[in-house]
């Protein structure tokens, strides 16, 4: 054979042509920058400390504060140790907490009516949240000062900590009105004598920073909401000294702080006491002044940062209250219609079927189980002929199964074409109208056959899912796809049973009538999943496919991470490709309209939106563990994994399995459950870069054993058929098995006929076009 000859189209190989790195870089970027936002939201929102600035504080010790201070004025150079005072009859009046939405504008109207000018110390996580009112506060003449970030105690901060409060605090500023501000009020500072060892450390070290320290010598005590006229009284000098008089324009219900304002101010200038700034209280130089053009920058991304942040979290949060919302609806809908299958289960389908059936065996190097697959076949109760097309295996696959020698199995052998063409080399070559699709590294029960063809009495059968179990069920990722099959798998395959959208008939176990194959043109290779592809397009053609549970079969399921990984991105890219395919089914009526507008809005929703959301999820609960509450994000936990628990063993019961495994339920929610979603990921991209995903095959690992049963083959095994492709016939109690391993049959020049073939000698019969045999 020549080395340059082409690879046939479909053909089996681990090697991909996907040239995707820039996805995972993009979901990286994504997943850190949500990270980011969540952090700086939950450090703004949750890292704020909403206690009132006059609230009592232990004692602590003031040994280092030197006495100049505590005896000094109000306004404090830390670096030099010298304060200043305000003159007499002067009262620089003070705001502190803003801006707020709603009290902020009252006070500031009331300001301009009286012709009086203040300082307003912001905090900047309101700044950020409210950028116009700091620039009405500038643009009415007040001043701006620092209240910290987040309102955080300077004294029991660290360092690096004082230092972010004040930058992240001076950006915001900055950002919103375009000026620098060196006055800064230290949350839960009162009066120079009241500075404690830790406050006076906060004190120097904003001092080395440029910063002077704006403290209080009167407090209206508005924090308390004691009364207009108690604010009114707290705020009125004793005597004829200068004031800076410290009120709060957030921080609560200010009703009572802006009615005593209204009062205070014309009856303290009745009184010969002026109202200004703090600066001009003190005869400082205008202290602010204009930003450079690079921290306003820096100011505006801050505020931009802060603002979308907030809106993710709330996007997120709506999100992610819809998608439990929806996951509940989905374990209530999902078990109601476990219970209600169960119940219409119990009545016959109809008259028994006793016709024979082929069982199509598509194999590609499958020696690890395909002698356990056809003996189990073999053993079946129910008569059956059974093709094993081999598919250019390079292991011995079908002389392993030709040295077998067993009745009524066919082997057809064919170059390297892939799984649909190998399948639509089985049908061609069967002879019975029921057929069973069967992989080979899959064993069946004896009555599985039998069992798996019952539902053909209904005529709009087309057909038919069976039960398909993991064998190999050690370790921990054994138990965790046994519980997917058992909990994910088949309660969804009951619901879409009961919906009459049924979108995939395993690969592993699956029976389908001659008849609608040919409708629909057999198998499909144009997806890499050819059996949601070929069950789409079957419910697309009217008709019905449903599940039987009872029709079970044992399969081997990847046993390490890498080649589940690769399994599942082959059913996830090859679903996805199916779905847009038959995406024509939303519109459409009768049984198409109800696999498009039921069973594909189903996978749509959580096969792919939801996994794409699950990051999210444990981004946030890390999130509300850190700054939430963590009993609360733990109960909730706890909840979803008490609702997973209670569907697994209802699904363990249905299957009449133990529910040993369960208890590893817990432990899939850290490294089960981030692989599908990371592949579900991978596959969307995948998809939307159109790229294409080639065939990755399974690891086989000999785990299947021949059945007990299966000692020695019935006696119902199909002979070759008679004229007529597609006609019903039923085998004689008397027939005749053939005996020669070697003969198979194919189709002649003319559709009615049969010709043998030597399959080890002669060469394979050339492929035909499904259409060639409507």
């Amino acid at each position: 054979m020549s080395k340059n000859r082409r690879q046939p189209r479909g053909r089996h190989t681990t090697v991909r042509n996907v040239p995707l790195r820039t996805h995972w870089l993009l979901l990286t970027t994504l997943v850190v920058t949500l990270s980011a936002a969540l952090l700086l939201q939950g450090y703004t929102q949750h890292m704020f400390d909403s206690t009132a600035d006059g609230a009592p504080r232990a004692a602590i010790p003031a040994a280092s504060v030197p006495a100049q201070i505590t005896s000094g004025g109000p306004v404090i150079e830390g670096s030099a140790a010298r304060t200043a005072k305000p003159a007499a009859r002067t009262i620089a009046l003070t705001f502190d907490d803003g801006p707020d939405p709603v009290w902020t504008p009252k006070i500031l109207d009331i300001l301009r009516r009286n012709d009086v000018h203040a300082t307003f110390f912001t905090v900047g996580t309101r700044v950020a949240a409210h950028p116009d009112l700091a620039r009405r506060i500038v643009a009415d003449g007040h001043q701006i000062g620092l209240h910290t970030f987040t309102h955080t105690n300077l004294g029991t901060a660290s360092a690096w900590r004082r230092d972010l409060e004040l930058r992240e605090s001076q950006l915001a500023i900055v950002g919103a009105t375009g000026v620098t501000t060196p006055l800064l009020r230290p949350p839960y500072s009162s009066t120079s004598e009241a500075l404690t060892d830790a406050d006076w450390n906060a004190v120097v070290q904003a001092g080395q920073q440029g910063y002077l320290t704006v403290l209080t010598t009167q407090d209206s005590e508005d924090w308390r909401r004691p009364g207009v006229d108690s604010i009114i009284t707290n705020a009125t000098p004793k005597g004829t000294d200068g004031q800076i008089l410290l009120m709060h324009d957030a921080g609560g219900d200010r009703s009572q702080t802006v009615a005593a304002l209204e009062q205070l101010i014309p009856r303290l200038k009745a009184t010969g006491f002026r109202f200004t700034t703090v600066s001009d209280a003190v005869a400082l130089p205008a202290p602010v002044r204009p930003a450079t053009t690079a921290d306003h920058w820096q100011g505006l991304a801050l505020i931009t940062a802060l603002r979308t942040s907030g809106w993710v979290l709330t996007v997120l949060s709506w999100l992610l209250w819809a998608a439990g919302a929806i996951s509940v609806l989905r374990a209530v809908a999902v078990l109601v219609a476990a219970r209600r299958h169960v119940r219409m289960r119990r009545k016959p389908w109809g008259r028994t079927i006793t016709e024979p059936v082929s069982i199509i065996v598509p194999a590609y190097n499958e020696s690890a189980g395909i002698e356990a697959a056809v003996r189990s076949l073999l053993a079946s109760d129910h008569p059956v002929e059974i093709i094993v097309v081999d598919d250019g295996s390079t292991d011995g696959t079908a002389d392993i199964v030709e040295a077998l020698r067993l009745p009524g199995v066919r082997v057809v052998r064919q170059q390297n074409a892939g799984k649909p063409a190998a399948l639509n080399t089985g049908i061609a070559a069967a002879s019975c109208n029921l057929l069973v699709m069967v992989d080979g590294d899959t064993v069946f029960e004896p009555d599985a056959v039998r069992m798996i063809v019952q539902p053909f009495a209904n005529r709009r059968v087309g057909a038919v899912s069976g039960n398909a179990k993991v064998v190999n069920r050690g370790g921990l990722l054994g138990r965790w796809q046994h519980i997917e099959y058992v909990v994910g798998f088949n309660l969804d395959r009951r619901l879409f049973d009961l919906a009459e959208c049924m979108p995939t008939v395993p690969g592993a176990v699956g029976a389908f009538r001659r008849e609608a194959l040919l409708r629909v043109g057999g198998v499909s290779d144009t997806t890499l999943a050819e059996d949601t592809d070929l069950t789409m397009a079957l419910c697309r053609d009217g008709w019905r496919v449903v599940y039987e549970e009872r029709a079970k079969a044992w399969t081997e399921a990847p046993a390490s991470l890498g080649a589940l990984w690769k399994q599942r991105y082959r059913w996830c890219y090859g679903t996805l490709q199916a779905m847009w395919k038959h995406r024509g089914a939303l519109v459409q009526r009768g049984q198409a309209g109800k696999l498009g507008r039921r069973g594909l809005l189903y996978l749509l929703m959580f096969q792919v939106l939801m996994p794409l959301l699950a990051p999210v999820v444990d981004i946030i609960a890390v999130y509300g563990l850190i700054f939430l509450d963590p009993v609360r994000i733990i109960g909730l936990w706890s909840a979803f994994l008490l609702v997973q628990v209670l569907m697994g063993v209802y699904a363990f019961r249905l299957d009449k399995e133990r529910t040993g495994p369960l208890w590893s339920l817990p432990l899939q929610q850290f490294v089960y459950r981030q692989l599908m979603y990371l592949v579900v990921i991978q596959s969307v991209f995948t998809a939307i870069a159109g790229s294409r995903l080639r065939w990755q095959r399974m690891e086989r690992y000999g785990s299947l054993q021949v059945p007990v049963t299966a000692v020695a083959p019935p006696a119902t095994a199909v002979a070759p058929p008679g004229p007529a492709l597609g006609r019903s016939w039923t085998e004689e109690p008397d027939a005749v098995p053939p005996t020669a391993s070697g003969t198979g049959f194919h189709h002649g020049p003319a559709e009615d006929s049969w010709q043998p073939y030597q399959q080890q000698s002669g060469p394979v019969p050339e492929q035909r076009s499904f259409t060639e045999y409507r």
